[in-house]
């Protein structure tokens, strides 16, 4: 026998379902809106993708870092990075350098170039942060404390599905 709340649990199921679809088309749209966001303010060339704007990103916060240290704060594969960060340098986004004590690990840190792109996605996510804090003011503080517990929730769900927690198809 169904219980009340079911109705409600099964309702919000079909809410996070819909909010995965629109975040998966907002990253799809993220690298147009990021485009369209540094031709106002007059930057003419950006990386081929968001995934090097995000690695551009992580080496302005973190300068200078290496490539393990990116891969680690990014989750990504050493050779990803070794590959964007080439992309990178070519392009004239970052530079490397290495440190007198030791003259084998490499460090990157912005360009001028990078600096410039580093500081509209700062900006970009400012917005974005923004306009979320605003649709916000709508909740109460118990709202927004239940709101975390349920998306911490998810999170965790996600996380163990990513993981490969099987247990979590079991039918139980």
């Amino acid at each position: 026998m169904m219980s009340p709340s079911d109705g409600l649990k099964r309702l919000l199921y079909d809410r996070v379902l819909h909010f995965t679809h629109l975040t998966e088309q907002f990253f799809s749209t993220e690298m147009e809106a990021f485009a369209e966001l540094t031709r106002q303010y007059g930057l003419t060339s950006i990386p081929n993708n968001m995934t090097s704007v995000h690695v551009l990103d992580c080496i302005g916060s973190h300068e200078p870092i290496n490539s393990t240290s990116i891969a680690e704060k990014m989750s990504l594969s050493k050779a990803s990075i070794t590959k964007i960060s080439t992309k990178l340098l070519q392009e004239g986004y970052i530079k490397r350098s290495q440190l007198n004590d030791n003259r084998k690990e490499i460090f990157f840190s912005l360009s001028p170039k990078g600096r410039e792109l580093y500081e509209v996605h700062a900006r970009m996510h400012e917005i974005i942060e923004q306009r979320f804090i605003r649709e916000m003011e709508a909740f109460s503080e118990s709202e927004l404390q239940a709101s975390l517990k349920f998306l911490q929730t998810m999170i965790n769900h996600r996380g163990n599905m990513i993981k490969g927690d099987v247990t979590e198809l079991s039918d139980s």
